[in-house]
């Protein structure tokens, strides 16, 4: 636990002593127990947590222009630019498209992965776009009883003008889906085609101060919630 980031020896020990961590579903107050890290369950108050040094959790902020693949081969630029030199086979959570900018996760742990991306676990994406103005009042009652598009309908969780003037408003959204280009629908359905959008947050993570073309590891926390978000 001290290893992956939980806290100090003696933190982790107090926690255990607590009744605070459960291994494989059991509460375990017995110090010193050793577990095999590639197998074992670890939540603490509930929270899981990652104890496998093999595996990598990664924020980025993917600049406008580059394409959510490790290669291309007209060589345009894409991810593999930024990862493409770590020892890790990493692949993509949450793709956007060449024009949208905002928060990607890169990792090898599948089980997470894939239950970041399947709709059926619902994990909220959240994005700011620049659209044509004013947007009408009607608008995010709209977005929110469900739009039908070419592939189906789809709702939004939520929708609010974050600012704006007469021609460019902010308008920030929810989403639980990651169909094609399906903000940028959403939004050209209801009469406001994007001129820019930028991904905020997957699900309790948020984009933040990270700069264009940034990485960061998120935290043991963050992964922990990451986990709970997805149901593991």
């Amino acid at each position: 636990m001290a290893a992956a980031g939980v806290g100090s020896r003696r933190a982790c020990e107090a926690l255990i002593g607590a009744g605070r961590v459960a291994v494989d579903g059991d509460v375990v107050r017995e110090q010193g127990r050793r577990v095999d890290p590639s197998v074992a369950v670890v939540h603490v108050d509930g929270m899981r947590i990652n104890l496998r040094s093999d595996l990598v959790h990664l924020a980025f902020n993917k600049p406008q222009g580059v394409l959510s693949t490790m290669s291309d081969s007209r060589g345009r630029p894409s991810l593999a630019d930024y990862v493409g030199d770590r020892p890790q086979r990493l692949f993509h959570v949450g793709r956007l498209d060449a024009d949208s900018e905002g928060l990607l996760f890169l990792t090898n742990d599948g089980p997470l992965a894939h239950r970041l991306t399947h709709p059926s676990f619902e994990v909220a994406k959240t994005y700011l776009a620049e659209v044509s103005g004013p947007v009408r009042g009607d608008v995010g009652r709209r977005l929110r009883a469900g739009v039908v598009l070419e592939d189906g309908p789809v709702t939004v969780a939520s929708f609010r003008v974050v600012s704006g003037a007469a021609n460019r408003v902010m308008v920030e959204l929810v989403v639980h889906e990651g169909r094609n280009h399906l903000v940028r629908r959403l939004l050209a359905e209801v009469g406001h085609p994007v001129s820019r959008l930028v991904r905020t947050a997957i699900g309790p993570i948020r984009l933040g101060s990270l700069r264009a073309g940034s990485l960061r590891r998120l935290s043991p926390v963050e992964t922990g919630q990451l986990y709970s978000s997805a149901g593991l």
